[in-house]
C-alpha cells in the first residue's frame, strides 16, 4: 500500500462519515479515478503499457489510429475541413498514429484538441507526440473544457468504461405479474460503500441517488433476469456527459469505442452479477476496494443507453458496429500492405492487428458508435460502418 493510496483511503473514509456511514458506489468511484493528486487518473503511476495496469488499442498496433485517421479523413472531406478532439488521449499514442496518416493523406486538421484530465498523462502525451511526429506537435493543444462551437470530429476511445457508474441489486422477481415495472421500482436496491475496518465494502440499501429506482425500472429487463435476481450497473451521468458535448458540436461526428453491449445482452442473467471490472498489473479482477487509486475501475457500456441519450441531445445515430467490423470498414487491410517495409515487420502487424479483430480477442467485445449533427453521410455510408450496420442491435 503507498502512501498515494493511504491518502486516498482516509479522504473516502472522510466522505463516508459525512454521508452518514455509506456512500453511493458512483462517488466512491468517481474518487478511486479521479480525486486531485490521489485518484487512479489524477496521480503519477504508469497506466498504460508494459509498465502499466493494462494496454488499449493504440499501444496495441498503430494500424488502430491509421484506421481511425481513415475516418476522420472522410469526416474532414465532408465539412471541408475542421479540428479534431481526442478525449482522454492515454499515452498519445493514438494522437500520434491519427496526426501521421492524416499528413500523409493531405487532410490534417486545423488543430487537434486533447480535453485530458490526468495532467500526468498530458505531459506523458506531450512526449510521445514530440517525440513521434514533431513536426505537427504545433497542431496539438491542451484543453480544460470543450470548445464553445467544434466543427469536425470528436473521438472517444475508451473512456466511458471508465466514467462513474451506479450499482444496483434486484431480488428474484415474477416478471409476469401485472405491474411488474413497479415492482422493480419498489425492489431497487443501491450498492452503497460502508468502511469495513481499514477496508470498504458493499452494504445495499434503499436508494439514496435520485432518479436511480426509475432508471432501472424503465430497462425493461428480460423476465429470465428478473426471475433470477440481478446486481448490474448503471450510468446516470451518461445523458447529461452527452448532452454537455452535443452542445459544444456545432457540425461533425462523434465517435466512441469501447467494450460493452446493446441493452438486449447487457443484463442477461449470464451477467447477473454486473460487468465491473478493475485492472491492476494486467491482471483482471473484480474487486473494487482491493487498491484504490492504484488500480482502474471500469463497466461495460451500454450503447442501446448511449444512441438513446445521443439521440435525445438532438444527435443522430449514423453508425453502429464492432471495433472489427468498423476497423476493416476503414480499411485496415489496406493499411496493414502500407505499413509493412519487409516481411518481418508484415508479420509483426498483422500479428497485432489479429489483437484488434479476432472475435475472441478485441474485434467483437469492442464496440463503435457514431452520433452526428449537421453532418450529411456519403452516399456509400460512413467507411467505418459500411463493412455492416448494426443499428437494428440496438
Amino acid at each position: 500500500m503507498t502512501a498515494q493510496s493511504e491518502r486516498l483511503r482516509a479522504l473516502i473514509r472522510q466522505e463516508i462519515s459525512a454521508a452518514g456511514g455509506a456512500l453511493p458506489f458512483d462517488r466512491f468511484m468517481e474518487l478511486a479515478l479521479y480525486a486531485p493528486g490521489l485518484g487512479y487518473y489524477a496521480a503519477g503511476a504508469t497506466k498504460l503499457g508494459p509498465a502499466g495496469d493494462f494496454v488499449t488499442a493504440p499501444e496495441i498496433s498503430p494500424l488502430f489510429g491509421r484506421c481511425i485517421a481513415t475516418q476522420c479523413a472522410e469526416v474532414l472531406a465532408a465539412l471541408g475541413g475542421g479540428d479534431l478532439l481526442e478525449l482522454g488521449a492515454g499515452s498519445g499514442a493514438l494522437a500520434a498514429d491519427v496526426l501521421e496518416t492524416l499528413a500523409e493523406a493531405d487532410r490534417l486538421p486545423g488543430r487537434y484538441l486533447i480535453l485530458e484530465p490526468s495532467p500526468d498523462l498530458a505531459e506523458r502525451q506531450r512526449a510521445l507526440i514530440e517525440e513521434r511526429v514533431p513536426a505537427l506537435s504545433g497542431r496539438v493543444h491542451w484543453i480544460s473544457r470543450p470548445p464553445a462551437e467544434l466543427r469536425g470530429m470528436v473521438i472517444a476511445n475508451e473512456v466511458l468504461d471508465a466514467m462513474p457508474v451506479h450499482r444496483f441489486c434486484l431480488p428474484p422477481l415474477d416478471a409476469a405479474r401485472p405491474g411488474a415495472s413497479a415492482d422493480v421500482a419498489a425492489a431497487v436496491r443501491e450498492v452503497l460503500v460502508r468502511r469495513d475496518g481499514d477496508r470498504f465494502a458493499d452494504v445495499l440499501d434503499t436508494p439514496r441517488s435520485p432518479r436511480l429506482a426509475a432508471a432501472v425500472a424503465a430497462l425493461d429487463l428480460p423476465p429470465a433476469s428478473l426471475a433470477r435476481g440481478l446486481c448490474s450497473e448503471l450510468n446516470l451521468r451518461l445523458a447529461p456527459w452527452l448532452a454537455m458535448l452535443a452542445g459544444h458540436l456545432a457540425a461533425g461526428m462523434l465517435l466512441l469505442i469501447d467494450y460493452g453491449y446493446p441493452r438486449r445482452e447487457y443484463y442477461l442473467p449470464e451477467r447477473r452479477d454486473g460487468t465491473l471490472l478493475c485492472h491492476y498489473r494486467h491482471q483482471a479482477h473484480a474487486d473494487p476496494y482491493a487498491h484504490p487509486g492504484l488500480q482502474d475501475i471500469t463497466a461495460h457500456v451500454d450503447f442501446s443507453a448511449v444512441a438513446a441519450a445521443g439521440m435525445a441531445a438532438g444527435l443522430a445515430l449514423a453508425g453502429y458496429t464492432t471495433q472489427a467490423n468498423f476497423l476493416l470498414g476503414c480499411g485496415l487491410d489496406r493499411h496493414l500492405s502500407a505499413a509493412a517495409t519487409d516481411p518481418e515487420a508484415l508479420l509483426d502487424l498483422a500479428a497485432s492487428a489479429k489483437q484488434l479483430v479476432l472475435p475472441a480477442a478485441m474485434g467483437e467485445r469492442f464496440q463503435a458508435i457514431a452520433l452526428t449533427r449537421n453532418l450529411e453521410a456519403p452516399r456509400q455510408g460512413w467507411c467505418g460502418f459500411a463493412q455492416r450496420d448494426l443499428r437494428g442491435r440496438l
